[in-house]
C-alpha cells in the first residue's frame, strides 16, 4: 500500500502520512483505497479500506472521521460527542490520529518540535481564504517559530482554475496573493486563472511566523495513479493525511 510521507525533520516520536488510491477494495470510480463514506461508494467497501487503514499502519486507534464543510472549523481530541462537522483537528495527547480528507483540496499536517501537539486541517480554496490554517495554528501552545508545516498532495498550480471572484476573495485579505494566480493562457474566457494553493497556504503561515514548511510537489490532477482528483474525474473517492505522535 503506497503512502506518500512528509520530507520534514520532525521530532521521532511523530507519525504522519498521506494514503495514494492504491491499495484497497473499492471498484470503479472509486478503485480503490477510499476512504471516504459520502462519494456514492459501496458503505462496505469503505469500512473494509477504513479497517484496512488501521490494521496495516498499526493506528494507536480509529481515527475520527470528520464531516467536512469547507469551514474553519477545528476540533480538539480526544472527542466526545456526534459526528463533528470541522475541518480541522488538533491534540496534544499521545495516540490520538489527527485525520482530514481530501481529492484535490490541500492537507496540512503540522507539528510542534518537541513532538507534543500534532494538527491535520483541511484546505479547500474556500477554508483556506476563509482561515482554516490561521485557526488550527490557534490551537497551539507553543509559539509559531516552533512549528512544522506540510503540505500533503493537492491539485497544482497547471490546473487549478478559477474565476476572478475566487482571486478578488484572496486578495481581499492580501494583496500578495496577487503572486499566486496567472491568467489561464489556454482558456477562451479571460477572466479565467490558475491558482497556487502551495503558495497561498506558504504566505499565510509565513504570516504567522512559521517558515519551516515542507512538501507541495505533488498534483492530484496530473497523477492520476496514485491521486483522487475532484476536478479531473467529478466522482471519485478520497485519500486521508493523518498525523499522531507516541
Amino acid at each position: 500500500m503506497k503512502t506518500i510521507t512528509p520530507n520534514w525533520c520532525a521530532p521521532s516520536n511523530i507519525r504522519a502520512f498521506t494514503t495514494t488510491r492504491q491499495g484497497g477494495v473499492s471498484q470503479i470510480p472509486f478503485e480503490s483505497f477510499n476512504l471516504g463514506d459520502h462519494v456514492g461508494d459501496d458503505k462496505n467497501a469503505v469500512k473494509t479500506n477504513r479497517t484496512l487503514l488501521k490494521e496495516r499502519f498499526n493506528l494507536p486507534n480509529f481515527p475520527l472521521y470528520l464531516t467536512q464543510t469547507h469551514s474553519t472549523k477545528v476540533i480538539t481530541l480526544p472527542y466526545s460527542g456526534d459526528q463533528p462537522e470541522a475541518d480541522a483537528v488538533y491534540t496534544n495527547q499521545p495516540n490520538q490520529v489527527c485525520l482530514v480528507m481530501t481529492a484535490d483540496c490541500l492537507p496540512v499536517l503540522f507539528t510542534n518540535k518537541s513532538g507534543t501537539e500534532v494538527a491535520a486541517a483541511h484546505a479547500g480554496w474556500r477554508g483556506l481564504c476563509d482561515g482554516v490554517l490561521e485557526k488550527t495554528v490557534e490551537q497551539f501552545r507553543c509559539p509559531p517559530e516552533d512549528i512544522l508545516a506540510w503540505f500533503g498532495p493537492a491539485i497544482g498550480k497547471t490546473a487549478f482554475q478559477v474565476g476572478r471572484e475566487v482571486v478578488e476573495q484572496f486578495m481581499a485579505f492580501d494583496s500578495q496573493a496577487a503572486q499566486a494566480f496567472l491568467r489561464d493562457q489556454s482558456a477562451v474566457d479571460t477572466e479565467k486563472y490558475l491558482g497556487d494553493l502551495y503558495l497561498i497556504a506558504t504566505q499565510r503561515l509565513n504570516k504567522l511566523g512559521i517558515t519551516e514548511i515542507y512538501g507541495g510537489e505533488h498534483c492530484t490532477y496530473v497523477e492520476q495513479a496514485d491521486f483522487f482528483s475532484y476536478r479531473r474525474d467529478g466522482q471519485t473517492g478520497r485519500m486521508a493525511s493523518l498525523i499522531w505522535f507516541e
